[in-house]
C-alpha cells in the first residue's frame, strides 16, 4: 500500500474522527486481534494518548525510533501523535486506555506523571504492578458497564494508573524533583509547534516571558540538552519519522521539517545521524 504519511487512526485500524470532550476508550489488544494478528504497524492518534498495560505474554513494542523487548508486566504511556507500534506472541494481552487530549491535560496534574513525554517501563516485583492491574481491571468493568467518556469514577481511575506508573517510572521521579520542570516542558511544548521555523533561542525565550540563559539552564538541567540541540533532535525525530514509515521523497522532507535546500538538509541529516538520509532509510528499513 502506497504510504505518504505515517497513518493516524481513532483506534488501530479505525479510521480517525472526531473525538468528544472526556473521551475515554478501554479495551484489551485481543479484542481487535482479527485486525493486526499480532503486529500492529507504526502510527499515531491525532487527538488522544494511551496507557498500554501488558498482563501475559511477550513481545517488542516500539515508540519513534526506540523498541523494547519485554515479557508481561509491563506498561507505556504514548502522547497524542507519538509513533507506535509492536509485534507480540500469541499469548500476550494487554488492556488499552485512550484518553482525549483535553482530558490529559486535567489529569496530569493529578498524576505526578509528565504527559507530554513518551514512556515505556518493563515489569518488576513492585507491588504497585499488582494495584496498577487491580485498577486496570476495574475501569475495564467500568468500561463494559457503558462508564466512560465524562465518568468521573473512570476518570478518577485512570489518573490512579498514571499515577502507579509515576511510581514504577523512577526516571519520571527523579526528573519531577528537579528546578526549572515547568519551564522545561513548556518549551518543549513550544519546539513541538514551532520547530519547522527553527526559531532561535531568543524567539523562544521571548514566547516564554525568561531570559535566554534560563531558559537554556532549564532545557540542560531537565531535558539533558541545550535549547539548540532540543530543536535539532525534534526536526531529526520528524525526518526519522518520515523516512521510517512514508515514502515520501528526501526532498519532501526537507521542505516537510523546514529546509528550503534539500542539499543542506541532507548535510545537517549526515552530520547528527552518520549517514545520508536516503541511506538511512534503506539501513532502519524504511520503504
Amino acid at each position: 500500500m502506497s504510504r505518504t504519511e505515517v497513518p493516524e487512526y481513532f483506534v488501530y485500524g479505525e479510521p480517525a474522527r472526531a473525538i468528544e470532550v472526556g473521551f475515554v476508550h478501554v479495551e484489551r489488544v485481543r479484542d481487535r486481534n482479527n485486525v493486526h494478528q499480532g503486529h500492529v504497524a507504526p502510527h499515531k492518534h491525532g487527538r488522544m494518548s494511551q496507557l498500554t498495560f501488558w498482563t501475559s505474554g511477550a513481545g517488542i513494542y516500539r515508540i519513534e525510533d526506540r523498541q523494547w523487548a519485554f515479557t508481561a508486566p509491563a506498561a507505556s504511556f504514548v502522547p497524542s501523535s507519538v509513533v507506535h507500534g509492536f509485534d507480540i506472541d500469541s499469548n500476550a494481552d494487554a488492556i488499552v486506555v485512550s484518553v482525549a487530549d483535553d482530558l490529559v491535560g486535567e489529569l496530569e496534574g493529578r498524576t505526578g506523571l509528565r504527559l507530554d513525554l513518551p514512556r515505556f517501563v518493563l515489569g518488576s516485583a513492585l507491588p504497585e504492578w499488582t494495584r496498577l492491574a487491580m485498577i486496570l481491571d476495574v475501569v475495564i468493568d467500568e468500561s463494559r458497564g457503558g462508564h466512560t467518556a465524562g465518568d468521573q469514577v473512570v476518570t478518577t481511575l485512570v489518573a490512579s494508573a498514571l499515577a502507579y506508573l509515576a511510581r514504577l517510572d523512577t526516571s519520571s521521579m527523579l526528573l519531577s524533583s528537579r528546578p526549572g520542570v515547568s519551564l522545561a516542558l513548556a518549551l518543549r511544548r513550544l519546539v513541538d509547534q514551532h520547530y519547522r521555523e527553527n526559531w532561535p533561542l531568543q524567539r523562544l525565550a521571548e514566547e516564554l516571558s525568561t531570559t535566554p540563559h534560563l531558559l537554556n539552564r532549564a532545557s540542560r538541567a531537565v531535558l539533558g540538552m541545550s535549547v539548540k540541540e532540543l530543536v535539532v533532535q525534534r526536526r531529526l525525530l520528524e525526518a526519522k519519522r518520515l523516512l521510517l514509515f512514508t515514502i515520501r521523497s528526501v526532498e519532501d522532507i526537507a521542505y516537510e521539517i523546514g529546509f528550503a535546500d534539500p542539499a543542506y538538509f541532507s548535510r545537517f541529516f549526515r552530520l547528527h545521524c552518520g549517514d545520508a538520509p536516503a541511506r538511512w532509510r534503506e539501513t532502519h528499513g524504511g520503504r
